[in-house]
């Protein structure tokens, strides 16, 4: 398995439902030894609360999230250049973030994962759309890092 690296950010499209998920998953399964963000191409929209409801179940608190862009990133004094990683988690993040650092010399990793915003038509069919992304993102981190 590959070590850890020193800081990952997650990004999606609203840092609403995908990437805070991941955030809250990595910081989960890894603890505080790699400097974990998530941001989103825009900021329109509060942590959803499927995201919130289904992160819960595997004790992985979100409730405190508050969604960011990655201009905000930048305004609060974070810069793209500081992280070792860059995981995009839908083809307009993965676009931002490859025009963004395209000066940089860090990777930026596509990871396929389901926007579950949407689909089902009744809250179980939701909570089970929201629970499939989740799990996602839980296999493919450990896939990625293991137990380390």
């Amino acid at each position: 398995m590959p070590k850890l690296p020193q800081s990952v950010l997650f990004c999606c499209d609203h840092n609403a439902v995908r990437s805070p998920m991941a955030e809250g998953i990595m910081k989960k399964l890894y603890g505080q030894g790699t400097y974990v963000q998530s941001v989103g191409v825009v900021n329109d929209l509060e942590i959803d609360g499927f995201a919130i409801s289904v992160c819960q179940e595997i004790g992985v608190e979100l409730s405190r999230h508050r969604s960011r862009s990655f201009e905000e990133l930048e305004e609060m004094g974070e810069t793209l250049s500081g992280f070792d990683l860059i995981v995009a988690m839908s083809p307009a993040s993965q676009r931002a973030a490859l025009e963004l650092t395209r000066f940089f010399h860090l990777t930026v990793e596509y990871w396929p994962i389901m926007d579950p915003t949407g689909l089902g038509e009744t809250r179980e069919t939701k909570l089970n759309a929201y629970r499939q992304t989740r799990d996602q993102i839980y296999d493919k981190l450990k896939t990625r890092w293991g137990d380390t």
